[in-house]
C-alpha cells in the first residue's frame, strides 16, 4: 500500500488550499480513509475521514471549512481546505483502513496505512 500527499503550501490566512493524495495497493471495498495533521510539539490529530459509502466526518475545528471527498476512478483522497487560519499549519498525513469504527474514524489508532506528509503553512 502506497499514499502519496500532495498540494501543501504556504497561503495567507483566508485563503484555500486543496491536499490531494494518491492511493495505490489498496484494494478493500470496506474502507474508511482520512486527513490528520500534526504541529510541532502538537499530537496528531484527526481532521476528516470518509468511508467507502461516502460518510464523512469532521473534527469540530474545521467544520464548515474543510471538505474531504474521493475519486474511487483515480484512487484519489482530496482535501480541500477553505478560509484557512494560522492555527491549521501544520504537517498533513493522509491515512487509510479496511477495519473501521464509525465513532473511531479520527483516531489515528484506526489507520495502518499512512503517506509521508504535506506541509501547509497559513501565515496572519
Amino acid at each position: 500500500v502506497r499514499l502519496v500527499e500532495s498540494g501543501g503550501g504556504s497561503v495567507q490566512a483566508g485563503g484555500s488550499l486543496r491536499l490531494s493524495c494518491a492511493v495505490s495497493g489498496f484494494t478493500y471495498t470496506q474502507y474508511c480513509m482520512a486527513w490528520f495533521r500534526q504541529a510541532p510539539e502538537k499530537e496528531r490529530e484527526g481532521v476528516a475521514a470518509i468511508t467507502n459509502f461516502d460518510k464523512t466526518r469532521y473534527a469540530d475545528s474545521v467544520k464548515g471549512r474543510f471538505t474531504i471527498s474521493q475519486d474511487n476512478d483515480k484512487n484519489i483522497l482530496y482535501l480541500q481546505m477553505n478560509s484557512l487560519k494560522p492555527e491549521d499549519t501544520a504537517m498533513y498525513y493522509c491515512a487509510a483502513s479496511s477495519s473501521c469504527d464509525w465513532w473511531r474514524l479520527l483516531e489515528s489508532s484506526q489507520y495502518g496505512n499512512w503517506g509521508q506528509g504535506s506541509q501547509v503553512t497559513v501565515s496572519s
